[in-house]
């Protein structure tokens, strides 16, 4: 769950960007939806992010990114908060929601189930242990296709 070259220097771009507002970068993804690319970049504050922040930072943004042109194909920029949902991907990421549930999406099935809400139990070197069915898994982050945080209503 890397960052490419051109999702690494948004993030530092925006990174800037949202600390002068008090906000922080959640995520970054750049990628080609049908015929279109599509730049999103996820906010973040104590509270969440309202629609003025994802404003704010969208024009901020825009405006670097038009100054440095660091992407040569067209784009679609989209700010948006980080949501209740947020996609963990990055070490803090992880050591931060231990306790919580999480809904994991694997790229090959473990005992038959692909799709699941388990426990977050501990992070340790692009490794994730998951309480699942009082079962403890180690699921490397490479096997899996998204880990977010799970929403109960």
């Amino acid at each position: 769950m890397a960052y490419s070259k051109i999702e690494q220097l948004i993030f530092d771009i925006s990174e800037k960007i949202t600390a002068a507002e008090n906000l922080s970068v959640w995520d970054v993804e750049f990628k080609k939806e049908g015929k279109s690319n599509v730049l999103r970049v996820y906010i973040d504050k104590e509270g969440g992010a309202s629609i003025d922040d994802c404003e704010k930072v969208s024009l901020a943004l825009s405006e670097q990114l038009d100054a440095l042109d660091p992407i040569p194909s067209a784009y679609s920029l989209e700010v948006s908060s980080a949501g209740l949902d947020r996609r963990l991907k990055r070490e803090s990421d992880f050591l931060r929601y231990i306790g919580h549930l999480v809904d994991v999406k694997l790229y090959a099935a473990i005992d038959g189930v692909k799709d699941f809400t388990a426990e977050l139990s501990g992070y340790k070197d692009g490794v994730v242990t998951l309480c699942y069915e009082k079962n403890m898994l180690e699921i490397p982050l490479e096997k899996a296709a998204s880990i977010r945080l799970a929403v109960i209503f």
